[in-house]
């Protein structure tokens, strides 16, 4: 959607098949990955109106078996990594042009983030460049599945929350491959959850807010349990740092 700043958005709505909450966690984890210094896209809550869903034939959520029409009201909207009137974007480019990737260092970076936020699915990402260019740039999305959707939990497994690809590790060699976002996780002040938290509209999590502060106390001690979970990762059949070197 193209919004009122001139920018265009990809708007997930409250009424979306997934859960109420994935917007929650769209936003807490987007922004804490961008606190962190993360590619992810800007985020911001945007007002859908009744007359716009109303005389738009395309906002519906098409399910199996029927058509609902998207809710208005406040919604959660991704900006788009570059305007499409400027560039391309795709969400998956062949292995072979990953060395065209200017910024492939930073998948070790959101690995951090997804297993501190317990991302139940795989990580996505977008790569994009801008018209003449040859170089992409890959950008994080889809924060959806964090805190385990709709559960709140963190029923973490070595193979969630990864990339599909061994290759985006391949420059991976210990520890400081994850720096500085490791330390920067590792060292971020509570208050900043919280501040991160308290962005969120009411209405994203029905207006239960012990459930979204229980949340965010389980985040803020999560911190001191990231190393291990990528430890878990790193020792798993999948094997995916083939060039790790024991500091």
């Amino acid at each position: 959607m193209r919004c009122s700043d001139g920018n265009f958005y990809v708007v997930k709505f409250r009424n979306n098949p997934q859960h109420l909450r994935v917007l929650t966690n769209e936003m807490l984890a987007t922004r804490l990955a961008e606190r962190v210094g993360l590619p992810v896209p800007l985020t911001e809550v945007v007002e859908v109106n009744a007359w716009l869903v109303e005389h738009t034939a395309e906002l519906n959520v098409q399910l199996a078996h029927n058509v609902i029409r998207c809710e208005a009201g406040l919604q959660f909207g991704s900006r788009y990594v570059v305007n499409p009137m400027e560039g391309q974007v795709f969400d998956y480019i062949p292995v072979e042009m990953l060395d065209r990737v200017r910024n492939l260092e930073t998948f070790a970076g959101i690995l951090v983030v997804d297993k501190w936020t317990g991302n139940a699915n795989g990580r996505q990402a977008a790569f994009w460049r801008r018209l003449r260019e040859k170089k992409y740039t890959a950008a994080f999305i889809d924060q959806g599945y964090c805190f385990n959707a709709g559960e709140w939990t963190f029923p973490d497994y070595p193979l969630r929350g990864v990339y599909a690809r061994n290759e985006v590790y391949a420059g991976v060699r210990g520890w400081h491959s994850f720096e500085p976002w490791l330390s920067r996780v590792e060292n971020m002040e509570a208050d900043e959850v919280w501040r991160v938290a308290g962005e969120i509209p009411p209405e994203w999590y029905a207006g239960e807010w012990d459930q979204l502060e229980r949340l965010v106390k389980e985040l803020i001690a999560r911190r001191e349990l990231v190393r291990e979970l990528i430890g878990l990762f790193r020792i798993s059949p999948r094997r995916p740092f083939p060039a790790w070197v024991e500091d």
